[in-house]
């Protein structure tokens, strides 16, 4: 039987490393579908790949999780070119402009939390959110809505009648309840919408088993660890390669006394590629799955409870509908040169001021 497997954000990091496993386990029935932002870099991801699995089906879709239009004119080729989707992988996300606290940093280097502070940069990193030309939040629309949104529209590839198909998130350990609110869920009023959005991301994809799994879809939330990867290395822009390069000895010291910096992305791949192996049946809906490295460099998975509940998720996921349906008019009622001029939010201002009376009552 064929399988069919999308992965956004495929062309780079953990993405591109997921790929590599999935194919070196065996092209034969296999139908890989890279759904990348650049498609430059997705031609030159598919070119490693095929060099490496000449007979492999590996197809390319551009995928900008951030546009409305983009998504939904991905998911229609999608539908047009496949008759059921086996995995969808939710793997693209951003972390912009992270403004670095070398205070904290020192201070933190001589403190008990020095690694879950290197391990995730709680108390050390800030950003400073976007706005797209969807007048969205630019990072709840890429790293959450964008792929919520994508979600709907294959919902006639995902669910089928004796199928199983599997959501599988890349989430963060940086995902905190303290960086989440029901009455701001794209984090226009906060410093951190990157945690923001890996939190809400573990909700959705409670809130997705309950409404999803008699339909035979199950979603699944994974933590690559600590990885260098360009999300990494842009959380210090200004610092010059080398200074990365004399940082890595201490990287592979911590790893002796913590497994979660697994710093490669074929190691933080890890409990992606596991995921792809399990009966979705059989997996815990509130745990995170964690790629973990051993200091002697062994990969292994661990699932990890994660901090939510079932009513908060349910919040969100009546208030993601709403937005949802507030997007849609105005995407429908808009013409492409006029939604190009929207940018700052006016094209669905109206929407969001009724979603924030609707959202106090979910409370």
């Amino acid at each position: 039987m064929n399988l069919v497997v999308l992965v956004t954000g495929a062309n780079s990091g953990i993405g591109l490393a997921l790929c590599e496993r999935l194919l070196s386990q065996g092209t034969r029935g296999l139908q890989l579908c890279l759904a990348c932002r650049n498609m430059r870099r997705a031609e030159a991801a598919r070119s490693v790949l095929l060099t490496s699995h000449p007979t492999a089906q590996v197809a390319l879709l551009h995928l900008d999780t951030s546009s409305i239009s983009s998504v939904v004119r991905a998911a229609q080729e999608v539908r047009l070119r496949y008759d059921r989707l086996d995995y969808l992988y939710l793997n693209a996300g951003i972390m912009p402009n992270p403004q670095f606290d070398v205070t904290a940093f020192f201070k933190g280097l001589f403190s008990s939390k020095i690694i879950p502070m290197l391990a995730t940069g709680v108390g050390i990193l800030t950003q400073k959110d976007g706005v797209t030309s969807d007048g969205l939040q630019e990072v709840f629309a890429t790293n959450l809505f964008g792929h919520f949104l994508l979600i709907r529209e294959l919902e006639p590839l995902l669910c089928h009648a004796g199928q199983t198909s599997q959501l599988i998130w890349t989430s963060s350990s940086n995902a905190h309840r303290s960086a989440f609110n029901l009455e701001d869920i794209q984090h226009q009023r906060g410093s951190q919408p990157y945690s923001s959005s890996k939190y809400a991301s573990d909700l959705l994809s409670l809130a997705l088993n309950t409404h999803y799994n008699k339909q035979g879809l199950y979603s699944s939330v994974t933590c690559p660890g600590f990885v260098m990867t360009s999300l990494t290395y842009n959380i210090l822009p200004s610092f010059p390669a080398f200074v990365w390069t004399l940082l890595m000895p201490v990287f592979w010291l911590i790893r002796l006394v913590t497994n979660t910096f697994t710093l490669t992305p074929q190691n933080g791949s890890e409990a992606l590629f596991w995921l792809f192996k399990q009966k979705p049946e059989s997996l815990d809906p509130y745990a995170k799955y964690h790629s973990l490295t051993s200091g002697l460099g062994n990969n292994y998975t661990q699932p990890r409870k994660m901090d939510i509940d079932l009513e908060t998720s349910e919040s969100l996921y009546e208030t993601l509908l709403q937005l949802e349906s507030e997007v849609r008019k105005n995407f429908h009622g808009t013409s492409e040169s006029e939604r190009a001029s929207q940018r700052g939010g006016r094209g669905i201002s109206r929407g969001m001021d009724h979603l924030r009376v609707n959202t106090e009552r979910f409370q």
